[in-house]
């Protein structure tokens, strides 16, 4: 896929579907306007902090569809006896941070303090949201994404328990499933999202499901105080066995 350059006055080219899988753009900024107009194209960015910014667009796209998540009965029992307690939207900014500390192994994060400042925008404007597990009145885990007409735009995800960012993943994929949501983007292949039940889609695939979920009317704001979300076992149960 050729690589086009951004500058203040543009904004995103056309994907070509024919061209394989790469970086779609380089440069411009991480302002409100861009991010959004990005995610609506099915773009997302990626990029380390000595690098310019990057806008991919992959093929095959990683997702999942909220009614196929897979919960093991090990994960069941979790979630049933409540061994933590899952919210939406309380702690934000912490779980952006805890998501950006390097993983084992890793020497550095993608998610830079240019991403943080960016994502904490989108949460003010109610398009970005997190989702959090407490085990004992302390941040277990949690995961962060963007949310437009009917679909979940995943960013990233951490557990410092175990389970904790399978129960915030599960509990999460329920009550989007009983709102009529049609994807959840986890964008590129990890074991860790495949053992929950994701699958590459063709990126044609995947920007036709976007486009159609768009025409449907979104859910922003800060979802603590939306009525509309569910996080208890019982939502849990009845979304998806």
């Amino acid at each position: 896929m050729p690589v086009f350059y951004l500058s203040e006055e543009n904004i995103f080219p056309p994907i070509d579907l024919a061209e394989p899988n790469g970086i779609l753009a380089v440069g411009g900024d991480l302002s409100a306007e861009r991010l959004l107009s990005a995610y609506s194209r099915g773009i997302f960015p990626w990029f380390c902090d000595d690098s310019p910014i990057i806008w991919w667009s992959p093929d095959p796209r990683f997702v999942i569809f909220p009614g196929d998540v897979y919960m093991s009965k090990s994960m069941r029992q979790v979630l049933r006896r409540g061994d933590f307690t899952i919210t939406i939207d309380r702690e934000f900014d912490e779980v952006v941070r805890q998501c950006s500390m390097p993983r084992k192994h890793e020497d550095g994060t993608w998610i830079t303090s240019e991403m943080m400042k960016a994502y904490g925008h989108l949460h003010s404007m109610g398009y970005a949201h997190s989702i959090e597990a407490w085990s004992d009145g302390e941040l277990a885990g949690g995961l962060y994404g963007v949310s437009l007409g009917r679909c979940f735009f995943g960013e990233s995800m951490f557990s410092k328990k175990s389970n904790a960012s399978k129960a915030t993943f599960i509990t999460l994929a329920a009550a989007l499933k009983k709102l009529d949501f049609d994807i959840i983007d986890c964008q590129v292949y990890t074991a860790h999202l495949e053992s929950l039940g994701a699958i590459d889609i063709p990126r044609e695939d995947f920007i036709d499901i976007v486009e159609s979920s768009l025409e449907k009317e979104g859910i922003t704001g800060n979802w603590s105080e939306s009525e509309l979300f569910d996080t208890s076992w019982e939502c849990v149960k009845s979304a998806l066995m």
